[in-house]
């Protein structure tokens, strides 16, 4: 009897007709491959957070390989699989069910299994239940491995134009006003750049308490990345919550990255003419002044002369 032969119907593994000879197999621009053998243990697998052809070659390797695949939203991860033409049988594991489904992972993996964890979308354990599996595999002494790809909080990390020497990570803010309002405040005076995660439905309303909260900070709102309609808008927390509230897009998943307090962002002069060279690259003097000013603490009288000798260097 397998694992789940007494989960609720809903909770089963679900396997796709043939798969026993299909095992280890899977298909890279119409080639057909198959994947090297994979040792027993729990192998923690990134998946594309919007654009499919993100698959790591390895991860592919896994998922085609492994006996059993333990996903949040079964039908996201057999459209996945359905891409690259992988038989593996999947099993959901989300909050509602960690619980039940956990041991009976544990166990499997126990017996020598190798079950590969995926998300919806990106790296495992990054706002998903994963952490309690990994550690109770770890605790059992069962071997945990990663296959290192896609994640929605380091790809708007390194398009926001916002320094990524320091970063803090927070994940979804609370979807009740007074709540956000609450964390928001507790998130402050932290010295880094902020990485929020934020839903369409309340993207407008989170912006406005971000505004209110942590001032005139410059953050970049990454819509849909790596999608079709993928979208990028910047400037200070104020506009960009206006621009929202005024019918910008709010279809989508976003991404929030915001600069960090200005006290903590002190730059050496060298630091400063970089910075205003990157933003000069892309805005007028005004604005690259304006998004400096925010990012480093100084004054913008003295950014402005600055800006404009820089300007004045650059090749027409």
């Amino acid at each position: 009897m397998g694992i789940f032969d007494h989960a609720r119907p809903s909770d089963q593994a679900v396997s796709a007709p043939g798969e026993a000879s299909a095992k280890g197999r899977y298909v890279v621009k119409d080639q057909p491959a198959v994947a090297p053998a994979l040792a027993a243990g729990l192998h923690i697998v990134a998946t594309p957070i919007g654009n499919l052809r993100d698959m790591t070659l390895r991860g592919l390797e896994i998922l085609a390989a492994a006996d059993l695949i333990a996903c949040e939203d079964t039908r996201i991860t057999r459209k996945l699989l359905g891409r690259y033409g992988i038989c593996t049988p999947v099993t959901p594991y989300h909050d509602h069910n960690a619980a039940a489904v956990r041991p009976r992972l544990i166990r499997r993996l126990a017996e020598g299994a190798a079950i590969a964890l995926v998300s919806d979308a990106g790296t495992p354990l990054v706002s998903d239940p994963g952490f309690k599996l990994v550690r109770a595999a770890q605790e059992a002494g069962l071997a945990v491995t990663t296959a290192p790809g896609p994640c929605a909080a380091l790809a708007a990390l390194t398009v926001s134009g916002i320094p990524a020497d320091h970063f803090f990570f927070e994940g979804f803010l609370p979807a009740k006003s007074a709540q956000r309002r609450a964390r928001i405040a507790a998130l402050k005076d932290i010295p880094a750049t902020l990485v929020l995660f934020e839903t369409g439905p309340r993207i407008t309303a989170a912006l406005a308490d971000l505004a209110g909260a942590l001032g005139p900070r410059i953050a970049t709102v990454c819509r849909e990345l790596t999608k079709l309609h993928e979208e990028m808008r910047r400037g200070e927390l104020a506009i960009l919550a206006d621009q929202y509230a005024g019918g910008a897009e709010t279809r989508g998943e976003f991404v929030i990255v915001i600069a960090p307090p200005a006290d903590e962002a002190q730059s050496a002069p060298a630091d400063v003419d970089s910075l205003l060279r990157g933003a000069l690259d892309r805005l007028s003097v005004k604005d690259a002044v304006a998004e400096v000013a925010a990012v480093a603490g100084r004054p913008r009288r003295e950014l402005y002369q600055r800006a404009l000798a820089l300007a004045k260097e650059r090749p027409r």
